[in-house]
């Protein structure tokens, strides 16, 4: 009888898909986005979740995930052992003014590499391209000797000076976000702009600044917090005039040892100092999940941008 029959074309439709795109489609996709966001996530659930754990928790072999009562003494601890007040504010000015200068700077030498043609643009564009293949690491000795010699090391301005002529941390990216966003501005803006009087500065100022917001903010982002994370060279330029909070908790261990000697002597002392460490990390990169979660949006939408095609 026709009304007993199975209409698999139906079933088809609902769990296929006209386009391929129905409740198979569907639940394969949300599990894939689970299972990465999952791997992502989950060193940090971790993280958290032994930062709260007392040390009769960490060495209980029936906690693994939620500690049975949440233990604010590792944050203490970790505060003290950070001096993170200090720290942090160390951490916040290292960070934000390298940033702000190396966004400028590398948004001119972007715009001019975009916009004019010069004797000596490609060796150039060479040299910016070089200073992203090459390893910092065989720079690093030279860059040391030349900033001894210019007496900059061991203050601010050993990252102030590079960021200001193009040279801070990963400038060539940036750079090269900036060249190709002014690359595909529309030319009848700026010739219109000089029929009106413009100069080439004030054309920059008023048309390719303003339309380039994104590009400025994916920048700026991006480098704080390349600068934010940065412990090789800070540790090279700043020695220990400058601690940054992840200048601290890289000698985490060694200053929980010195403030709590008796503690580092007992059996549970390096469990208990894990606990704690994981206390201190969540501290570190705190401020940068808040500054990411008040501006993701901004965030996505400069990446989105930044591949913006022109006339």
């Amino acid at each position: 009888m026709k009304q007993g029959k199975i209409n698999w074309a139906k079933i088809r439709r609902i769990f296929i898909g006209s386009n391929g795109r129905g409740i198979v489609w569907k639940l394969c996709l949300y599990a894939f986005v689970i299972i990465i966001g999952f791997v992502f996530i989950y060193p940090l659930l971790q993280m958290v979740s032994q930062s709260f754990m007392s040390p009769d928790d960490i060495v209980n072999p029936l906690v693994a995930w939620i500690p049975q009562s949440f233990y604010g003494e590792n944050y203490v601890r970790a505060v003290e052992i950070l001096n993170y007040w200090k720290s942090l504010w160390a951490s916040i000015y290292t960070s934000i003014i390298p940033a702000l200068l190396q966004m400028c700077s590398c948004s001119l030498i972007g715009y001019g590499l975009a916009r004019f043609n010069f004797r000596g643009k490609k060796v150039i564009f060479a040299l910016v391209l070089a200073t992203f293949i090459i390893p910092p690491q065989v720079t690093s000795i030279p860059q040391f000797l030349m900033y001894r010699d210019l007496g900059i090391l061991y203050s601010l301005k050993a990252y102030i000076f590079p960021a200001i002529f193009g040279q801070g941390i990963k400038s060539a990216i940036f750079i090269l976000v900036f060249f190709q966003f002014f690359s595909q501005l529309p030319k009848a803006l700026e010739e219109a702009a000089k029929v009106d009087g413009a100069g080439n500065f004030r054309i920059f100022l008023k048309i390719a600044v303003p339309t380039a917001l994104p590009a400025y903010l994916l920048t700026f982002l991006l480098s704080l917090v390349w600068y934010w994370n940065d412990t090789y060279m800070a540790t090279m330029y700043f020695g220990s005039t400058i601690q940054t909070l992840p200048m601290q908790l890289s000698a985490f261990e060694a200053t929980f040892k010195s403030l709590y000697p008796a503690a580092a002597g007992m059996n549970t002392g390096n469990t208990v100092n894990e606990a704690i460490k994981m206390a201190g990390t969540c501290l570190n990169i705190l401020p940068l999940l808040v500054i990411y979660f008040f501006t993701q949006r901004w965030f996505m939408e400069g990446i989105d941008k930044s591949g913006i095609t022109g006339e």
